[in-house]
């Protein structure tokens, strides 16, 4: 890593921050999966997650750290209180990398020492300077987080920051904890410190913050023209509450107005060099992927991966833009991986033009994968004339899902109408190969699915969200449906891609139970063990 880069270094955040969203809990095969596309989109740090968390998360960290973790791919990074222990486990997960990273950090506003840490001000200034001197023992690159720094009285934080360099930080980190500042307030914030904080020269400026009032943005782009070089984000903006920076809209805000930007990094305003590394083209996939995978849908109206970013409807603006597409729109949509593509394959294509199309659209998939997924395409050749790349996507997306594979949809079949109540009838596989078959009556066709799977899971849950959206226009569109459910304060995801939206809507319940029963599972045999 640069230690005074000429260019916008991207922290991110996807996978330690953007998993603590309520449901958002991914296993250890699917973030290995996201890693693996953020290191295709270029980022250059990963926070692979909190490594002394549990169990899994260090597990996690140490496989993204082997697997992704190479000499030219991203550094990966664990973040660890300012605890021995902590420190430790972050040393050993990413210890596979060839660039490792420890990211520790304790609060530093009055409100956090009061009432979190029961520590006074001197306590906090002797833990940071020995716990990031700790870390130093384990990598040269280590960086510091004042957590609730937007809170945090000034002068104060600049001792702290100080102190923190003098012991080996070579990265600070300005956190917006609960997304409190405005832009200007925010700027003013790094402005000081660049001003008052007497080494600061040794260490690059970082910030991450939460969008709470909807400018975490809009706060990182003010935090860049006042020094900030680094900045921590996730893919879609996922993240605690109303979640993080979006890389997305940091990356193509920075893009799209270099010009404007180019002069705070000492560039010619005309420079048409790059502010970040990363692969624009990849974007809409890693929003995909995250989207998917996390069940976390994506609002239609969301800045640069909504499914409305680049649509016009206004007939005004339809008109403009089909004369120059630069009256309604300032990027084009190919610069973030959207094509104009329409008739990709047809059911007649064989395996190998199959693979190569996915290889071109950036998926790596396993011979097993590949196979189950080429089955899909097969099968969907049979229903539709015209597959797209968005089809294609709907179909490598739902085969990477990672639930764990202990109950099996069999058979779904529905009886509904206007004067007929909605039956279900549903068969399913157990983990001990028994085939269980019931049936229910609900208020509609996927209500009746559900109590008729519930009847035969016989676990307790809360549909918590139901949603259905169509990958591609027309009456054979794939359609794509996320589940949620809750049980005992944790929520399960589940996602399920057809043409046939209530096969789409049975396998997603089965793949959110799944999940939900395999941790029951687990949280048996650690009682067991204990």
């Amino acid at each position: 890593m640069e230690t005074k880069p000429e260019r916008i270094i991207i922290f991110d955040t996807t996978l330690r921050d953007g998993e603590q969203c309520p449901g958002a809990t991914l296993n250890i095969d699917e973030k290995l999966a996201i890693a693996k596309q953020l290191a295709r989109l270029g980022v250059d740090i990963i926070e692979a997650g909190f490594a002394f968390a549990s169990p899994g998360d260090f597990t996690a960290v140490n496989r993204i750290a082997q697997t992704v973790g190479t000499e030219d791919g991203p550094v990966i990074c664990s973040l660890a209180r300012a605890r021995y222990d902590d420190i430790r486990a972050a040393a050993e997960a990413i210890k596979p990398a060839a660039k490792g990273r420890i990211h520790t950090f304790i609060a530093t506003s009055d409100i956090h020492l009061k009432y979190k840490l029961r520590k006074t001000r001197s306590e906090v200034l002797a833990i940071a300077s020995e716990m990031v001197a700790y870390a130093k023992n384990f990598t040269d690159d280590v960086e510091f987080s004042p957590e609730d720094a937007g809170r945090s009285d000034p002068e104060f934080l600049y001792q702290v920051l100080e102190r923190a360099i003098a012991a080996g930080a070579t990265t600070v980190n300005i956190p917006d904890t609960v997304g409190y500042t405005t832009p200007s307030e925010f700027g003013a914030i790094i402005k000081g410190i660049k001003e008052n904080v007497p080494n600061i020269d040794q260490a690059i400026i970082s910030v991450h913050g939460h969008n709470d009032l909807g400018l975490a943005v809009a706060n990182f782009l003010e935090a860049v023209k006042n020094g900030a070089r680094q900045l921590e984000c996730t893919i879609n903006g996922i993240g605690e509450r109303a979640g993080n920076a979006a890389l997305e809209e940091l990356v193509m805000g920075l893009h799209v107005r270099r010009q404007y930007f180019n002069p705070f990094l000492g560039r010619p305003a005309d420079s048409e060099l790059p502010l970040t590394n990363i692969d624009t083209k990849q974007i809409y996939k890693s929003s995909r992927l995250v989207s998917n995978l996390t069940g976390m849908l994506v609002q239609p109206n969301k800045a640069i991966v909504g499914t409305n970013a680049f649509a016009h409807e206004s007939g005004i603006h339809q008109d403009g833009v089909l004369k120059n597409k630069l009256t309604y729109e300032i990027m084009d949509a190919q610069l973030i991986g959207l094509t104009d593509n329409q008739i990709v394959l047809g059911k007649h294509s064989g395996r190998n033009a199959f693979r190569s199309r996915l290889q071109e659209l950036g998926f790596e998939l396993t011979e097993t994968e590949l196979n189950k997924a080429f089955i899909r395409f097969k099968e969907l050749g049979d229903k539709k004339k015209e597959i797209t790349d968005w089809d294609l996507e709907a179909i490598v997306n739902d085969e990477i899902q990672q639930a764990p594979d202990l109950f099996k949809l069999e058979l779904v079949q529905v009886f509904c109408g206007s004067s007929a109540k909605a039956t279900a009838t549903v068969s399913l596989r157990t983990p001990e190969g028994e085939e269980l078959t019931d049936a229910a009556i609900g208020t509609g066709p996927v209500d009746a699915v559900y109590k008729a799977i519930n009847r035969v899971v016989n676990v307790p849950n809360e549909l918590v969200e139901f949603s259905v959206q169509s990958v591609t226009a027309g009456i054979d569109a794939i359609g794509e449906v996320t589940i949620r459910l809750r049980h005992e304060d944790r929520i399960f995801s589940g996602h399920s891609a057809n043409t046939d939206i209530i096969a789409a809507s049975a396998q997603a319940y089965v793949n959110a139970l799944n999940r939900l029963y395999a941790k029951l599972q687990n949280k048996q045999q650690e009682q067991v063990t204990a």
